[in-house]
């Protein structure tokens, strides 16, 4: 995936494009043609993902798992211009089969299949679409339907299930100015996303955002309707930035909103868990990122993030009382009403749990006790766009054991992944930022 991001249109030749459009526009009004509506995706998630084009080594992910910021992993699947070769009797992909991906897919990744065949008429590819414009570019249409038709049966092969995305794979570097050179490749991209939804899978297209994906939303924008539009996108924009904006020159703002990947540096050296690759960097947000829990509240209508946790005696009342009382109400077994009074009976239950978490019992409330507190629970692995209860843990956690810093929001962002490094870098643990059983063990034991 090496979309060549210098491709510009002077304004002649954007007048020349918008007047193409308008004229494909009217003869879609002749001919209608709007695509089955894409299957539902699940699972929002927002953070980082990397493709090394191969799939790498199961050892290899299962280090960069535990060590690294990235959830999602980009790999060919296949196409005629997809390669792994490293010479003429190489097999290509030797790790990618359906175990790889069930087991990347156990781990936790999110796996995203490209698929790279035929490329725009213009380029210096081997394997072109087809530019004939007779027919409406038919059988540029036809060629995006068969590309589909077989990357979903090797998707299938692979056991990646139905209502995941397949990404195609569109290079930059072509004339979005050559007329048949753009409109043949808006046709291949339609058929290929209406074969998808035909198919039950959704429709991905990467590409330079100053080529194909511009294309796209500028046909898109200009006629609506005349092509069908893949259902999220990926493009290729090497400004170092780790976010999902876009260039308005390019793209319009509201385009493919919470539905988009931003590969934001290219073919970079980087080592995770002390195993190096040669890597893209990219930034998800894909069906409509990562979501908070729907309240931040708890045991009722008690708020639990307070702007400090005290330490608490016998005698003390107050919100940060009744957070308390909350919270053993879950962990400990207080029965009491939350009046917010520390009294015999919230003492007891603080010696309770303190004696059940190995820590000192003393019936009183310190930065350990609010912290296994809150860490309670589970203990699965988090990193940027993970969400939920578990991620509310972990944020209140930390702003107990030290740092006020820390947002609770419900979804792990590269703020609070920075206060785990700072938090792993005092107990000296591995400062990776990614909170893993080690991490969590020391929160729930209190350590600060």
């Amino acid at each position: 995936m090496r979309a060549n991001l210098h491709v510009n249109l002077h304004r002649p030749a954007r007048l020349a494009v918008v007047a193409a459009v308008v004229v494909a526009f009217c003869a879609t009004l002749l001919t209608g043609g709007s695509a089955d509506a894409a299957p539902r995706g699940k699972d929002g998630l927002t953070g980082y993902a990397f493709d090394a084009r191969c799939a790498p080594t199961q050892e290899q992910m299962d280090a960069w798992l535990t060590s690294s910021p990235f959830w999602g992993v980009g790999v060919y699947i296949g196409g005629s211009t997809a390669s792994c070769r490293t010479t003429e009797t190489d097999p290509g992909q030797p790790h990618l089969d359906a175990t790889w991906v069930s087991r990347q897919r156990s781990a936790g990744w999110r796996v995203l299949p490209i698929w790279v065949g035929p490329q725009a008429a213009c380029s210096a590819y081997g394997d072109l679409i087809d530019p004939n414009p007779a027919g409406e570019y038919a059988a540029a249409d036809a060629r995006g339907r068969a590309e589909a038709t077989a990357a979903v049966a090797r998707a299938r092969e692979l056991g990646v299930a139905s209502r995941t995305t397949l990404w195609y794979d569109l290079e930059g570097g072509f004339d979005v100015a050559d007329e048949d050179c753009r409109r043949s490749a808006l046709r291949f991209l339609s058929g290929w996303t209406e074969a998808l939804h035909d198919l039950r899978y959704r429709s991905g297209v990467y590409s330079s955002i100053s080529a194909g994906i511009h294309v796209l939303d500028n046909a898109d924008n200009l006629s609506p309707g005349s092509y069908a539009m893949p259902d999220q996108v990926w493009f290729a924009w090497d400004n170092n930035r780790a976010d999902v904006d876009v260039d308005p020159r390019w793209v319009r703002k509201d385009s493919w909103e919470g539905e988009r990947v931003h590969q934001y540096q290219l073919h970079t050296a980087a080592t995770y868990g002390g195993v190096p690759l040669t890597i893209d960097r990219n930034f998800l947000e894909l069906d409509a990122g990562s979501q908070a829990p729907r309240t931040l509240l708890a045991c009722g209508r008690t708020d639990l993030d307070l702007r400090s946790y005290p330490r608490l005696r016998t005698g003390r009342s107050g919100d940060a009382v009744k957070a308390l009382q909350c919270l053993l109400r879950k962990h400990a077994g207080y029965r009491a009403r939350l009046d917010g009074r520390y009294d015999a009976q919230v003492a007891r239950a603080v010696t309770k749990f303190q004696r059940r978490h190995d820590l000192e019992r003393t019936g009183r409330t310190d930065p350990a006790t609010w912290t296994a507190l809150f860490a309670r629970g589970s203990k699965p692995l988090m990193k940027v766009g993970s969400s939920g209860d578990a991620a509310l843990r972990l944020q209140r956690a930390l702003r107990a054991s030290g740092p006020r810093s820390v947002k609770v929001t419900g979804v792990v962002t590269d703020r609070t992944t920075r206060a785990v490094a700072r938090y792993q870098r005092r107990l000296g643990l591995d400062a990776t930022g990614v909170v893993t059983t080690d991490t969590w063990k020391a929160l729930q034991t209190g350590a600060h």
